[in-house]
């Protein structure tokens, strides 16, 4: 009997001895591959954590949806399926007004104005966030959306009548307010949607623009900016208080480095994909005035849709903003 105790009291030794070495290991959830400034942002993210804690706390990225699909990550964070994960803000704008807010055209077209609307809006998006037991760790955006189209898009005339490409409901009731007709493509079918004639027209990201080869199928990129969409990084807030204190410091510390360098990354992003369209022969132009107008005043439209629908939030988020 004493020598099974002396052997239990070894083993648990052995078992706590191996949780002190391994520390603490948590997975992330991420929808977009290796070749994304976001995913790359976030490899270095936990990489910093991981020296910074001398691996004590280890964060495990799993990208390109490959642990869990991209319309699943925000549940599975909350119910604590996964303790952090990546998301496209505006992937949740069926849950709440204040996740369609990111995606709302022509109302912040450049980064300064995308981070003065990002503050603004960041109290409403971890309030809402926190009642779902999260918490938002950082947010980093994508280039501008521009317009990809066969032909030279001049006018709000031109984009009439087009079969465009939408991924959010924002995005089809701009499509209708253009006269357009929007249809439901997914990135990975958009080289197919264009070659079967299913849409002609789509607004996206120099980023999407190269990596779906786009010069196949049309050859213009007219960059109106339309929006700078952003994805968000919340952990659950359980997990989060089970850390200890110098884990929860250094994961607090890594976020912010990650936001402001996910910011520039954005930004380079865009000179890089932008200029890799004209190289491989699209013409790519800036907006003409007229067009420019147009949009703004559509942009106008939709801001004071989304202000009724976000009720006082949305109103107290618009009066924040200062572009």
């Amino acid at each position: 009997m004493k020598q099974i105790l002396t052997k239990a009291i070894f083993a648990l030794a052995a078992v706590s001895a191996t949780s002190a070495i391994a520390g603490t290991r948590w997975d992330m959830a991420t929808p977009y591959v290796d070749a994304t400034h976001h995913t790359q942002n976030i490899r270095q993210f936990a990489e910093d954590i991981n020296s910074s804690t001398s691996g004590d706390f280890e964060i495990v990225v799993h990208a390109g949806a490959s642990l869990i699909k991209h319309k699943e990550i925000s549940r599975a964070v909350r119910t604590g399926q996964v303790p952090m994960g990546e998301m496209f803000i505006g992937i949740l704008g069926n849950s709440d007004p204040v996740f369609k807010l990111d995606n709302l055209p022509f109302l912040a077209t450049n980064f300064e104005q995308a981070k003065s609307l990002y503050l603004a809006s960041k109290p409403a998006i971890e309030k809402k966030l926190d009642s779902e037991g999260m918490m938002l760790l950082f947010s980093v955006p994508w280039p501008p959306q521009g317009i990809y189209s066969k032909g030279p898009v001049d006018s709000i005339e031109d984009l009439k009548g087009a079969k465009m490409r939408a991924y959010s409901s924002t995005l089809s009731r701009l499509a209708v307010l253009l006269d357009a007709s929007p249809t439901t493509v997914q990135t990975v079918e958009i080289p197919q949607a264009f070659s079967t004639g299913i849409i002609d027209m789509m607004m996206t990201s120099p980023t999407t623009g190269v990596s779906s080869q786009s010069w196949d199928y049309v050859k213009h990129y007219t960059d109106v900016q339309a929006w700078i969409p952003k994805n968000m990084v919340v952990v659950n807030k359980r997990a989060f208080k089970r850390l200890d204190d110098a884990s929860q410091k250094a994961l607090l510390d890594a976020a912010k480095v990650a936001e402001d360098r996910g910011w520039t990354m954005a930004e380079q992003e865009t000179v890089t994909k932008t200029q890799a369209l004209a190289d491989n022969g699209m013409t790519v132009s800036a907006p003409s005035a007229q067009l420019t107008q147009s949009l703004q005043d559509i942009g106008k439209v939709m801001a004071q849709e989304w202000s009724t629908e976000a009720g006082d939030d949305g109103a107290m988020i618009l009066k924040a903003y200062q572009p």
